[in-house]
């Protein structure tokens, strides 16, 4: 009896051998299988980074890229373009018509006045005089103007400033007697005093 249990001890002994050597075995297995598939994920990382840094140098190529459009947008050309002061006939037009809506404007004011019910017969009286006094002027600038054009000169704005009259004309010089009569149109058109017509030419 005891020769058996011997044997079966033996033999229980080499099978947990055995049991303890296939563990092993599979031990080792699955942690290389572990270590293959981590340096499979850090080669992918790795992967994964040149792709982005790739796409970083292009997103920065792009940018430059744009800068550089931008900055071809804003030439010297460009920029004196913006900055480039008007020509002879834009000035005369926008001067013009910036004269022109202010008379509108003030006309505007007045006739308001006129048809308020708030105030007195006297401050309607007086609006009254000043829309007379602002269409006579208008009607004296635009027929002074129209006469300064009929001696040649190309275009011409009147500018008035209570008893000063300004006269611009579009030229490039004015002779001694282009100026005397511009002076006497002005005078006999506006009823202004010689001394408070200036004249210039742009």
């Amino acid at each position: 009896m005891k020769v058996i249990k011997r044997n079966q001890l033996v033999i229980l002994v080499i099978g947990l051998m055995l049991v303890t050597a296939g563990y092993l075995n599979f031990i080792e297995r699955q942690e290389k299988m572990v270590d293959a598939s981590s340096e499979a994920e850090i080669a992918d990382l790795g992967d994964a980074t040149l792709v982005n840094s790739g796409e970083l140098v292009e997103n920065e190529n792009l940018l430059e890229s744009s800068v550089i459009e931008n900055e071809t947008l804003e030439t010297p050309e460009t920029a004196e373009t913006v900055t480039k002061e008007p020509t002879s006939d834009e000035y005369f037009a926008s001067t013009k018509l910036q004269r022109d809506t202010m008379y509108s404007q003030i006309l505007e004011t007045y006739q308001k006045m006129l048809d308020s019910t708030t105030i007195s017969a006297e401050q309607k009286s007086i609006a009254q005089n000043e829309i007379t006094k602002i269409n006579n002027t208008k009607n004296a600038i635009m027929i002074a103007e129209n006469l300064i054009k009929t001696k040649g000169f190309k275009d011409v704005v009147i500018l008035v400033n209570e008893e000063s009259v300004n006269v611009i004309i579009n030229a490039e010089e004015l002779k001694q007697e282009e100026i005397a009569q511009i002076q006497n149109i002005i005078a006999r058109e506006m009823k202004a005093e010689i001394e408070n017509i200036h004249i210039s030419n742009k």
